[in-house]
């Protein structure tokens, strides 16, 4: 028998079937989706509840001359599967194959490379100003979910559309009722009235009529429309300029196709909002849509119960907690992912989740801080690239003891390009005052979280996605001296000075070295803010090569530290730099990015074999 899906090779042949067949589809898309996302990982839960408006809109809107734009792309998956690239959606988040967020190398209906939130109001808008600039008439259309509109950004979006007042539609994916209350029938039937065009002129009528009421008339309409405010959730878009439609039930595919339709031809902002289910159609991503938001792709197990850096920061937390009621912990809807959740069961009138607001998410630990508590704010560091103004100004600048827990630091495996934290050494080495520090393991996380408490400066800890080499997290914590390092290997021909976890592949590139003769010395920088210019500096003074080991850009990173340190002393060092390359890194299982970026032990030790043979013949 053959499937609906089969017959859909681009969004026009959405547009042949029979209105009848578009359920259908729906649970054919949604069952690959589901198929796809246990077997490589992925953000299931969003996309199933995605599945049935992506459809709508591809029937009536004309994919690529019309542009869809979608916030961070978790919601994406039924769009990538409409829009030629279904026979390659088994090899979505695996190394080589179709991304997990629209990417503009793959389709010219992904309009932008995305993964982070609140980004599509104003992009969308842009390209709306450019068709205008053009004089093209195409339409533009951004998604975005309702978790996304707690981010700043979304709202300034929204204004400066209002302002403007060009064509726009915004759809609104609300799939955890944050906004509204009660999906009905008469909500359905308002949504097609106000796109009909019929409300507007049944909203005249009726201000004609109470204006004629000569005494009591002025004053109804002003409590009516104050009422309104009560009555219709979209009164604050009203007021920023957008026509407001909704809400509609964001699985009823008929209802869509009206109201799409309705609205396509009309002029101005506006805003149509949906109400979804998470995981619709998959009943344990409906029970449990938080489980599924994201999923890890599967693979066999070893047997060994290693813990994570994550699952170790949430504990020392706790622990920390318990010890001094000063400490407080925030995050930007990420307390699941940040390992804050029992942290938030345990301490709930310490733990602050801001939602999708990393600038607030700073600032507002300054303020704590400011107050004489112990802020640690858990931040992704891709994420907290958005906060750098205000880790400058409201907590450098001030001196203020915020501690910034820097999850997901280096490279993160299958989110790809858009999720590396790459970049957070290079950033934040600059900043005045900001101590800046990397764990090897867990136990070392545990200590400097513990140590930062007592430095009382401002502190950002960094540390990756993954295992954090031990079983057990330890409760009991030891101090470490701001700016120590650690020699963990004596040697007589190299250092390999490892950064954060790249100390343990510096210990295993040495193990490998040693079998070929080289004695290689490693060092665990600990701190790329302040340096340990002692040890360093003797190291320098013995003329070896010193190999800088870090996951972050070789740009204005932890080695371009060691390097500018040691010559702003006068030595000539020389300095090998393994890090990621300047480049944006695709997505893929960590290991395989790890040995494409030549970080793992056999190229570390590779690399530095032919560095010292080469001096050897010279």
């Amino acid at each position: 028998m053959n499937m609906v899906i089969e017959k859909i090779n681009s969004p026009a042949d959405i547009k042949a079937l029979a209105v009848e067949e578009l359920d259908v589809l729906a649970l054919e898309v949604r069952n690959l989706i589901i198929d796809t996302s246990v077997k490589n990982g992925g953000h299931l839960a969003p996309s199933l509840g995605a599945v049935d408006f992506t459809i709508a809109l591809h029937r009536v809107f004309d994919c690529p001359s019309d542009k869809i734009v979608w916030d961070v792309g978790h919601q994406a998956y039924a769009h990538k599967i409409l829009t030629g690239r279904r026979d390659n959606f088994v090899t979505m988040r695996t190394a080589g194959g179709l991304s997990g967020f629209p990417n503009r190398k793959e389709s010219d209906c992904d309009v932008f490379t995305v993964g982070h939130s609140s980004t599509s109001i104003s992009s969308a808008l842009g390209l709306a100003a450019a068709r205008d600039l053009k004089n093209e008439s195409n339409k533009v259309i951004a998604v975005i979910g309702d978790g996304s509109m707690t981010g700043g950004l979304a709202f300034e979006g929204l204004q400066n559309a209002g302002h403007i007042g060009t064509d726009l539609l915004v759809i609104l994916n609300d799939n955890e009722m944050f906004i509204s209350h009660k999906v009905g029938a008469f909500a359905g039937y308002l949504a097609k009235l106000l796109t009909a065009g019929s409300f507007k002129k049944f909203e005249e009528r009726v201000e004609k009529f109470f204006r004629r009421l000569h005494f009591w008339g002025a004053q109804i309409l002003r409590v009516a429309k104050r009422f309104k405010v009560l009555l219709f959730p979209g009164m604050l878009f009203e007021e920023l300029g957008f026509a407001y439609l909704g809400p509609v039930d964001g699985h009823d595919i008929k209802a869509m196709l009206q109201i799409f339709s309705n609205v396509k031809n009309m002029k101005g902002p506006i805003l149509i909002h949906l109400v979804t289910k998470k995981g619709k159609g998959y009943p344990p991503a409906e029970l449990d849509p938080t489980k599924y938001h994201g999923l890890s792709p599967s693979c066999p197990t070893t047997g060994k119960r290693e813990l994570t850096f994550t699952q170790v920061f949430g504990s020392a937390m706790r622990s920390l907690a318990a010890d001094d009621k000063k400490v407080v912990a925030i995050t930007a809807a990420m307390s699941e992912g940040t390992g804050l959740a029992d942290f938030a069961k345990e301490y709930p009138e310490r733990f602050f989740d801001v939602g999708i607001a990393e600038q607030h998410a700073i600032t507002f630990a300054a303020g704590l801080a400011a107050g004489g508590y112990k802020p640690v704010c858990a931040i992704y560091s891709t994420f907290l690239q958005r906060s750098l103004d205000q880790i400058i100004h409201d907590v450098a600048l001030n001196g203020l003891p915020v501690i910034i827990a820097i999850d997901r630091a280096g490279l993160v495996g299958e989110d790809g390009a858009t999720h590396h934290g790459a970049f957070d050494i290079s950033f934040l080495r600059s900043v005045p005052g900001l101590t800046v520090c990397a764990p090897r393991d867990g136990d070392e996380l545990g200590d400097l979280l513990y140590s930062a408490l007592k430095w009382s400066v401002p502190t950002a800890i960094r540390y990756p996605r993954g295992g954090c080499f031990q079983e057990a997290a330890r409760k009991d914590f030891h101090y470490i001296e701001r700016g120590a390092s650690q020699i963990l290997r004596e040697g007589a021909d190299v250092l390999l000075v490892g950064i954060g976890h790249c100390s343990r592949y510096a210990l295993a590139a040495a193990d490998i070295l040693s079998g070929g003769g080289i004695s290689a010395s490693v060092m665990d920088l600990r701190f790329i803010k302040p340096l340990d210019t002692g040890a360093l500096s003797a190291f320098a003074a013995k003329k070896m090569p010193i190999v800088v080991i870090e996951e972050n850009s070789a740009l204005g990173g932890a080695g371009s530290a060691v390097e500018e340190y040691l010559s702003s002393e006068g030595y000539r060092p020389d300095i090998i730099k393994v890090a990621i390359k300047d480049d944006f890194i695709e997505h893929g299982p960590q290991g395989y990015l790890r040995d494409l970026c030549g970080l793992t032990p056999e190229k570390i030790a590779a690399r530095v074999a032919a560095h010292v043979s080469a001096l050897k013949k010279n």
